[in-house]
């Protein structure tokens, strides 16, 4: 098995893909060598995989936001475009929802998919979000690994420990290769 690389210039695109990096490391990576330091873990792997190939700096196509020009939030405010979701924001949606409010995930791409309805639909959908959440499983996005991972190793181990999927995770993010839970993980247990 090989040893995991230190990030750096020296390495190929192919190996740096074939091994985890955490958020940290890759913001670090893309300060030392001049690139942005913008956007996800995917959109980072990305620039990084693209700098190690061809030595190019991508740029990333953020616009700039306009200001929001109203101060109070009501609920028949528009949800404006390339929403942000702020401290005025969330003040909002606690006074009408209660202080177990939260911008989850599936929450913050529902506002952001529809720009131009009210806050009074952002109300409702939050609670319709809420609903649906206790009726199927949750779609973990592709940049939560770690949390992909720890699912699925729960999921195909019961009656194992939280502290067990961390020391098989830990085993897993060091190895070469995808960052997928596969039982064989399980030798890590065994150290």
């Amino acid at each position: 098995m090989a040893e995991r690389p230190v990030l750096n210039a020296d390495i190929d695109g192919k190996t740096f893909r074939s091994f985890y990096y955490l958020k940290e490391e890759l913001v670090c990576f893309c300060e030392q060598e001049g690139l942005q330091t913008s956007g996800g873990k995917p959109e980072l792997n990305e620039r990084i995989s693209h700098y190690l190939d061809t030595g190019e700096r991508l740029r990333s196509g953020t616009r700039k936001r306009t200001p929001v020009s109203y101060k109070s939030i009501t609920e028949d405010t528009l949800i404006e475009n390339d929403i942000i979701c702020s401290e005025r924001h969330r003040s909002f949606f606690v006074s009408m929802i209660g202080k177990r409010f939260t911008f989850n995930v599936e929450f913050q791409k529902w506002l952001r998919s529809n720009a131009g309805k009210n806050y009074g639909d952002a109300v409702n959908a939050y609670h319709r979000i809420l609903d649906e959440k206790k009726e199927k499983r949750t779609d973990i996005g592709e940049q939560f690994e770690y949390n992909t991972y720890i699912r699925d190793f729960f999921d195909d181990n019961e009656g194992k420990t939280l502290a067990d999927a961390i020391k098989c995770w830990k085993f897993k993010k060091g190895s070469q290769g995808h960052n997928r839970y596969e039982k064989d993980d399980l030798v890590a247990l065994k150290n």
